[in-house]
């Protein structure tokens, strides 16, 4: 089953028309996602992959009926009036691909986004997919296989490589998330975590952290006064990185003492989750905290 999205998500694309929308939409359809629509304004009436397109995403609903979720591919300066518009119409999931959106801006979305109930994912995200069902993002798909491993990442290409370690000792994930590297997104680790928690075909969780910020520690601490709970490993990615350095993600800044790879590591065994060094070591830790 998955979470967020599943085979029978109905799915529109904001900003269809550009080269990494229309391209990107391309390998969503080949991979079985339920595109209904597009959006683009100014190329209303054409097609996209035989994608309707349309101006904006009421003429969309107009037409094809309540949609499910929605990608954005526009430009930063674009996002915000995007991300509105999608959840004043009902969109349930909003995924933001885009980098390179002002602080500001993101927190006012995301805030308005949660007081109507919408999942923002993102932004600064590869995306998420529900493993043989929906692929919502630019994730290459070959690298997960289908299983009852969740996967929640702050960062895309380790997604990859630990997705294709997991499928090399037999594993296979059920959902894998992207939560987006930047300082604020829309999901963070207790959000989604929650949502594998009710979901019957995951059977454990892979947490994918980094320097930088209290998401693991938060995590940490909620996880160690869960009753009932199930098994998590992680791995956190800056290791080796100074203090106050900047390691890519926006997100990603160790400053007064806190967010560096020991403390994360610390709160994370204290609460009883097991942390690999490096990505190979994941599926060995698997194997212990689910008896095998």
């Amino acid at each position: 089953m998955g979470i967020l999205v599943s085979s029978s998500t109905r799915v529109l694309v904001q900003g269809i028309t550009g080269r990494e929308g229309s391209f990107h939409t391309k390998l969503m359809l080949d991979y079985g996602t339920k595109i209904v629509a597009g959006t683009s304004p100014g190329k209303g009436g054409s097609y996209v992959h035989d994608v309707p397109v349309y101006n904006t995403v009421y003429e969309a609903v107009r037409e094809h009926g309540p949609i499910d979720a929605s990608i954005i591919f526009v430009p930063a300066r674009l996002v915000s009036d995007a991300v509105y518009e999608a959840v004043d119409h009902g969109v349930r999931v909003v995924v933001v691909i885009t980098e390179g959106i002002p602080l500001h801006e993101e927190i006012k979305f995301v805030n308005y986004a949660r007081t109507k109930g919408v999942d923002v994912v993102g932004p600064n995200t590869p995306g998420i997919i529900t493993v043989g069902g929906c692929k919502l993002g630019i994730m290459p798909a070959h690298v997960f296989k289908r299983g009852y491993v969740g996967l929640i990442s702050r960062s895309g290409t380790l997604t990859y490589e630990i997705a294709r370690e997991l499928s090399k000792r037999g594993y296979g994930i059920s959902t894998a998330i992207g939560l987006g590297g930047d300082p604020v997104t829309g999901l963070d680790f207790i959000d989604v975590y929650e949502r594998f928690l009710r979901d019957d075909e995951t059977r454990a969780v892979v947490l994918i952290g980094e320097i930088g910020g209290d998401a693991e520690e938060r995590f940490a601490a909620y996880y160690n006064k869960l009753a009932s709970k199930k098994p998590v490993v992680a791995y956190i990615a800056g290791r080796t990185a100074p203090p106050g350095k900047r390691m890519g993600h926006a997100g990603a800044i160790i400053s007064m003492g806190m967010g560096d790879y020991k403390s994360k590591r610390l709160s994370l065994e204290n609460a009883g989750i097991p942390v690999a060094e490096t990505p190979s070591q994941i599926p060995i830790l698997l194997e212990s905290v689910l008896g095998k």
